[in-house]
């Protein structure tokens, strides 16, 4: 979107509209960019306009392709957290139905020392 803009609006400037300003178009449209976009492909000092704006636009979509991947696995992650803990007395899902689970042998379940349980 913001590339079809600039090129719009491009035609209204008669100085981008020339080969010894592409530094400068690609300067300007640059600055306009959003600052994670910005931020991968400034350093590269790309100065064709096209090869510029193929660079933002491939790296507008990996960043909507991480997000969505990591979204994806916030998500699937979140599914499991209704679990009880292995010392809940709330009786979720422990299945032995008096509200209490089996505490082994009296160890943490997460360092497997005895005189503490970890929740």
């Amino acid at each position: 979107e913001y590339s079809a803009k600039f090129e719009a609006l491009c035609v209204f400037s008669p100085h981008y509209n020339t080969v010894e300003a592409e530094e400068d178009k690609c300067v300007k449209f640059e600055s306009g960019l959003r600052p994670d976009i910005k931020q991968l492909i400034g350093f590269s000092e790309i100065r064709d306009f096209p090869t510029l704006m193929t660079k933002a636009r491939i790296c507008d979509e990996d960043g909507k392709a991480k997000s969505s991947y990591y979204k994806a696995m916030n998500d699937r992650k979140g599914k499991g957290q209704d679990r009880g803990k292995p010392y809940d007395n709330t009786g979720k899902g422990n299945g032995n139905g008096n509200g209490r689970r089996k505490q082994g042998n009296g160890q943490c379940y997460k360092c497997g020392a005895r005189g503490h349980m970890s929740y």
